[in-house]
C-alpha cells in the first residue's frame, strides 16, 4: 500500500500516524511525584538521548495524559526503559487505570518513583519543558544511570510483542 497526504496543509494525518507506527522504538515508563504526593507514570515510545555533554534524555508526553501536568512541573523524573517480558508493565502504564503502581514493584528514589524490574533506569533533573502541537517535550539531565543486561521490549506497528534477534529478524 502506498498512500500520500499533505500533512502540513491540515489534511487528515492517518498516513503520517501509520508511517510513524512503522518505526521500531523502545518503550519506557516515565515517572514523577504528583503535587498530591502520589506517584504518577505513563508509557512513552517517544524517547531518545538528547545530549552527551551534559548527559540528557528527551521524552514526549501527550497533552491528554493525566500525568502530563505533573511531569511538566516536576523538578526530577525517572525514565525506565522496559525489557523483554515486561509487556504487562507496558500495558499497565499505557492504560488510563487509576492506580498504575498497585501491582508493580517500586520504591521512592527521592521524589522519583523507581520501578524495580526495568533493566535501564535514568534519574533525571528537569532542564527544559516546552509544548509543541498536542505534546509536551521534557528534557532531563541524567543524574544517575543504572543498566542491567536484558533484551529490549520494542514497539512496532502498535504492537508490544516484538522481539529482535541479533541478526535483525523478528522473533515470535
Amino acid at each position: 500500500m502506498t498512500a500520500t497526504e499533505n500533512v502540513a496543509s491540515g489534511l487528515p494525518v492517518a498516513t503520517f500516524t501509520e508511517a510513524m507506527s512503522r518505526l521500531v522504538s523502545g518503550l519506557a515508563v516515565v515517572t514523577t511525584r504528583q503535587p498530591t504526593g502520589q506517584p504518577c507514570g505513563l508509557l512513552v515510545s517517544s524517547i531518545c538521548s538528547y545530549s552527551v555533554d551534559p548527559p540528557s534524555a528527551l521524552v514526549v508526553v501527550d497533552h491528554a495524559s493525566r500525568c502530563r501536568d505533573s511531569l511538566a512541573r516536576c523538578v526530577e523524573f525517572g525514565v525506565h526503559v522496559l525489557g523483554r517480558g515486561e509487556e504487562r508493565t507496558a500495558r499497565t502504564f499505557a492504560s488510563r487505570g487509576a492506580d498504575k503502581f498497585a501491582d508493580v514493584g517500586w520504591e521512592w528514589d527521592g521524589e522519583v518513583p523507581r520501578l524495580f524490574d526495568a533493566p535501564i533506569y535514568l534519574r533525571c533533573n528537569t532542564s527544559a519543558v516546552f509544548d509543541h502541537g498536542d505534546h509536551t517535550v521534557l528534557i532531563g539531565e541524567v543524574a544517575r544511570t543504572e543498566v542491567a543486561e536484558a533484551e529490549p521490549l520494542v514497539c512496532y506497528r502498535r504492537q508490544f510483542d516484538w522481539r529482535l534477534r541479533r541478526n535483525g529478524v523478528r522473533q515470535p
